[in-house]
């Protein structure tokens, strides 16, 4: 359907169909020079020594955990609060994704505290998710982290630009994953990027990501190779000129985007803090945010199908994030979950949904859909 309001949108200028023109006519299209250029240009952004550049954020969250060479019988402590990407790479090592619970209402980021509960003798690492664009408590995560001699990695999918303590999202850790999906911060339809201070991480990255091959096709275009070598059983997760030629200009955007998306987050905040069906996490966030998503929480009681129906039929697009990964059918019938493991995330996840939010969705359109809850809520049939 034709949404006057949709979840979500995507800035694009002449600057990215320019950028994509120039690589089609150089009729080199395969990953080489720009993906290069893009790689340098978010490191550099980031305060980062190395960034690799990969096909789609579920591509940089496998490579990170082949990087740390995970095994059958490992574990992992993940939130469940999250997409279900994140907890997949986990498995594709075939490790084990470990759920620990979130803080709660004000804060739906994993909790140090549960992190604790999971540790065993099996567990290797720590895959947390900067949910929403807000930045988990590192401070706790990594003296976690330091005391079990475990691994972090950050999902910082929802937020790039984002902060902890004046240290950019993604970049304390041992590595860090990006997503460029078309409803992220800064997109290039699919895409994703992989980032890491550690040099023996970062040729394991490079290595896996293509082949696990010694040189490249680019290398061997330009005459600097004839041959290569197989060092890994890596795989294909190489990204293409075309779409780090948007990168380049997504990420010219992302800190005034952010901006934009910050304004309207207090817009919204100041309107629904009056309503008693309705809280908002993260209102007293201490660090700089991504604004990735707008979620609220409804209520117990409130009906959200009938609470989001209402405002479609308005021409407002809604979603939930996220519906929790261990009571998915294959989680449940793989590893036997069932409700009641992690009570504040299958608390959150029936009450929350989330409401438009990109850079273009101007004041009028945010009172409008504040307007509309306000009648939902009085009058919910």
């Amino acid at each position: 359907m034709e949404w006057k309001i949709p979840l979500a949108d995507i800035d694009f200028g002449q600057e990215e169909i320019e950028a994509v023109t120039k690589v089609i006519k150089s009729k080199w299209i395969t990953m080489g020079d720009v993906t290069k250029q893009f790689e340098a240009k978010f490191a550099e952004y980031m305060d980062v020594k190395y960034a690799f550049a990969v096909s789609n954020g579920t591509a940089a969250l496998h490579i990170a955990h082949q990087a740390l060479g995970l095994k059958e019988g490992d574990e992992v402590i993940c939130p469940s609060l999250t997409f279900v990407a994140t907890a997949n790479s986990i498995l594709y090592t075939g490790a084990v994704p470990i759920f620990a619970d979130v803080f709660g209402d004000e804060n739906l980021n994993i909790s140090p505290d549960c992190i604790i509960d999971k540790i065993t003798d099996k567990t290797k690492a720590i895959t947390i998710v900067h949910y929403g664009g807000y930045s988990c408590d590192m401070d706790a995560i990594i003296e976690i982290a330091q005391s079990h001699q475990l691994h972090v990695i950050e999902d910082a999918a929802h937020a790039p630009g984002a902060e902890f303590k004046g240290t950019k999202a993604g970049t304390i850790g041992d590595i860090g994953c990006f997503s460029f999906f078309s409803n992220k911060n800064m997109t290039t339809g699919e895409g994703g990027m992989v980032v890491t201070n550690n040099d023996k991480l970062a040729e394991r990255i490079g290595l896996l990501r293509s082949h696990g091959m010694t040189s490249l096709t680019l290398d061997r275009h330009k005459g600097h190779a004839y041959s290569y070598d197989v060092l890994a059983l890596g795989y294909n997760f190489r990204i293409d000129e075309i779409r780090a030629a948007i990168g380049i200009e997504q990420l010219k955007r992302l800190d005034k985007n952010n901006s934009a998306r910050k304004e309207i987050v207090g817009l919204y905040q100041n309107l629904l803090k009056k309503i008693d069906e309705i809280s908002i996490p993260f209102c007293d966030c201490p660090n700089k945010s991504s604004f990735h998503i707008l979620p609220v929480l409804l209520k117990s009681g409130v009906d959200r199908k009938n609470f989001q129906e209402r405002l479609k039929a308005k021409g407002i697009q809604t979603s939930m994030h996220y519906p929790p990964i261990h009571l998915f059918s294959f989680y449940r019938q793989k590893y036997g979950y069932k409700e009641g493991l992690l009570p504040i995330t299958e608390e959150i996840g029936k009450r929350e949904v989330t409401l438009p939010l990109y850079p273009q969705l101007d004041h009028r359109s945010v009172k409008y859909i504040v307007d509309e809850i306000k009648k939902t809520l009085a009058s919910p049939k």
